[in-house]
């Protein structure tokens, strides 16, 4: 067959819309979300309709276990200070920024600026069973116009570690997060070098992303940071195994889980 004039423009053309092709499967297959442009160039998808998410507010977020609430200074400081002296030692504090307090009143200080904050915005966590605060959350790196914030300041007295009323937590600020201020994305950021906030993080759902080398200086020491995140088109599923784990029935008289939520996590994942 002899080649028409024009007929080798058109082969590269048919050639270069297999080859996006087979890019736009790739970078699917990797979790990125890509379409082809004009210029047959891998571009990412149009969100024609985005006009940014909420901003969030000092409110109050039930749950059957704990309710998050703004951080009250003269209601929490007491009991927090109280719930964090529990602790055997203050190997809790290593990898925060902040503390430990030897004092109540340095507490009640960083307390003080805490709830002054916009961003971060600290929560405090109410034990419903006792009613008193035992940790406190904030939601931070607030950004509304691109639809990006991140949980941080996650400081759990030794009354709300490895507790459902943990997980209710940080479950109540997702939920609050995705279905009523609409983001796209919910961070988990941490000291690559603290391995027990990097196993919480990937069994709540949040999904590892990598390592940023030399991120941080803080307590006069160096920090890698690993990167975690969860986006709004994983949250319905994440939502769903949540509120499984969180029944009533998914413990026993001792507060025992039958169903370990990774491993719910997992399975949703495996079945999408």
């Amino acid at each position: 067959m002899r080649l028409q004039r024009g007929d080798g423009e058109h082969i590269r053309s048919i050639s270069l819309i297999y080859k996006y092709r087979e890019r736009l499967v790739m970078d699917r297959e990797n979790g990125l979300d890509s379409t082809i442009n004009e210029f047959m160039q891998p571009v990412g998808t149009p969100l024609p309709h985005w006009h940014g998410a909420k901003e969030p507010a000092r409110i109050a977020l039930h749950g059957a276990y704990v309710r998050l609430e703004p951080v009250d200074v003269d209601r929490h400081a007491r009991e927090l200070y109280e719930a964090y002296r529990e602790a055997p030692d203050a190997s809790a504090w290593t990898y925060l920024f902040v503390g430990p307090f030897d004092t109540f009143d340095a507490y009640r200080d960083y307390l003080q600026a805490a709830a002054a904050s916009d961003d971060p915005m600290h929560f405090s966590v109410i034990d419903l069973a006792s009613g008193r605060a035992v940790g406190t959350l904030a939601l931070m790196r607030i950004d509304s116009k691109n639809g990006v914030i991140e949980v941080g300041h996650v400081i759990y007295s030794p009354r709300l570690q490895r507790t459902r009323l943990a997980t209710e937590a940080i479950y109540l600020l997702a939920r609050y997060v995705f279905d009523e201020l609409g983001y796209r994305r919910f961070e988990w950021k941490c000291d690559a070098l603290n391995a027990p906030s990097r196993t919480a993080a990937l069994r709540n759902g949040f999904r590892f992303e990598g390592i940023f080398r030399q991120a941080v200086i803080y307590k006069g020491r160096s920090r890698d940071t690993a990167w975690y995140s969860m986006i709004d088109i994983e949250w319905p599923a994440l939502r769903r195994c949540y509120e499984r784990w969180l029944e009533p029935q998914n413990f026993d008289a001792d507060g025992v889980q039958t169903e370990r939520l990774s491993e719910l996590i997992q399975a949703s994942r495996c079945a999408s």
